[in-house]
């Protein structure tokens, strides 16, 4: 499951053609973007094997459903992004009891962060927001699409339309001057 990169106008004609049922197409756009979306469903269900299972079935829901891509409303990888997420949060559902006696659910302990964590985590947001206010806008837009969104430096480039190794140089010194600006 190798992800080649490739342009989003590249993956939005590969949908559109897999709408017109072209098998060709349709496993050119599997192996490029099947390692994405296998990485966004076993973010999201946690288990390898239930995630292999998923993605042969988003791949179906693709094939069924390429049709409904409108190109020019969302990102074609967004889209694909979107299906793979909304059915893996099915999955997860899925897996759920249908009901739970209410006395079992007072003692289940809260998985979520303390207070104090919840604190520390809120000013913690706030100085990497801070710092990321320090960068110039592009910078601060790449550094977030990179490490929060998951971008590929590819990606980033094409977005910004600047050369690969200009993309590479822009997130070094950001991160740097993030560094820089969080530890005072």
């Amino acid at each position: 499951m190798a992800m080649i990169e490739t342009p989003s106008k590249d993956i939005a004609d590969l949908i559109a053609r897999c709408a017109l049922r072209d098998r060709a197409a349709f496993r050119t756009l599997y192996e490029r973007t099947s390692a994405k979306l296998f990485g966004v469903i076993l973010r999201i269900l946690k288990d390898r094997s239930e995630a292999e299972d998923a993605i042969q079935d988003v791949y179906v829901k693709i094939w069924q459903r390429a049709d409904r891509y409108v190109a020019g409303n969302t990102s074609p990888i967004s889209w694909l992004v979107a299906v793979a997420r909304n059915h893996s949060l099915d999955v997860l559902r899925a897996r759920r009891p249908t009901s739970d006696d209410i006395d079992v659910a007072l003692e289940i302990p809260d998985a979520g962060p303390s207070p104090e964590r919840a604190t520390q985590n809120n000013q913690e947001k706030v100085q990497i927001e801070n710092c990321l206010g320090t960068l110039e806008p592009d910078r601060a837009d790449a550094v977030r699409g990179a490490y929060l969104d998951g971008y590929s430096y590819e990606e980033l480039a094409a977005r910004y339309t600047v050369p690969l190794n200009t993309m590479r140089t822009w997130l070094r010194r950001s991160l740097i001057k993030l560094k820089d600006c969080l530890s005072t």
